[in-house]
């Protein structure tokens, strides 16, 4: 669950995909990044002023969740990825994808849709967070969890307040988008023996008892372009307490991309 309480942008509400935080219009590249699992854009606040002015970071705000609220939630891959793709600024400016575990997928599958010339070109790098590249599998139907499953699973993963567990109002809130969330995760149907021609650059926290560094390397099989693995300390929501260090390594992967 995303607790921060940051103030978003005035331009927020119904069918407003991106969130910016922080003044960096004059900023040489941008950074846009996608939320977790019941997450929402407010979450990468902290990131986005660490990155400004040198940065601009754009944060993806699912329907579903806080401002959106009013909205119908997505429940599959896809739909988020469409979603997001045609809200891109087409304004030239080079672009990487940041996205932490469900939003490492999403980031992805908007990759994969870039390549169509109409758009707003290709990303320069593509960070992939506290998760793995799925691997190919035939469709099938996906196993449904129920609250129970999704708040056990939550509780496991740690970085969730623990007062959400034991309040039914803020579950009746959150629960919905979590739904929604987990079942586009499970439905996911990864694509064959694709690559994308960016750079890729995997993050993991060393605790982090849901992927491991040894399968969050997984990405290399997903870029014809470098591949990187940070592993920094923390569990699955390492960032919280790595702000800093993330910041440092996205400057680094994208001033040496600006160098080649």
């Amino acid at each position: 669950m995303d607790r921060s309480t940051a103030r978003a942008e005035p331009k927020t509400g119904a069918g407003v995909w991106l969130r910016r935080y922080h003044d960096a219009a004059a900023a040489p590249v941008r950074l846009v990044c996608f939320p977790f699992a019941g997450g929402s854009a407010s979450y990468f606040f902290g990131l986005s002023g660490l990155l400004a002015p040198g940065v601009e970071v754009l944060s993806v705000q699912y329907p579903g969740r806080q401002d959106r609220h009013t909205e119908p939630c997505l429940d599959s891959v896809a739909a988020l990825a469409d979603g997001v793709v045609p809200q891109l600024p087409c304004d030239g400016k080079p672009f990487a994808l940041f996205g932490h575990s469900l939003g490492a997928i999403v980031a992805f599958e908007v990759a994969r849709r870039l390549r169509d010339p109409s758009g707003p070109g290709l990303p320069v790098h593509l960070f992939a967070s506290g998760g793995i590249a799925r691997p190919y599998r035939p469709a099938g139907a996906a196993k449904a969890l129920g609250d129970a499953d999704i708040l056990a699973h939550l509780r496991a993963m740690g970085g969730t307040d623990e007062r959400f567990f034991t309040s039914p109002e803020l579950q009746a809130l959150i629960l919905p988008a979590l739904r929604a969330d987990y079942r586009a995760v499970g439905t996911y149907e990864a694509p064959g023996p694709e690559r994308l021609d960016c750079p890729i650059t995997a993050l993991i926290g060393d605790a982090d008892e849901r992927t491991t560094p040894e399968e969050a390397a997984s990405w290399r099989e997903r870029t014809t372009a470098a591949f990187a693995l940070r592993v920094l300390p923390g569990g699955h929501f390492y960032l919280d307490g790595c702000q800093e260090r993330v910041a440092a390594v996205v400057t680094a992967a994208l001033a040496a991309g600006a160098d080649t």
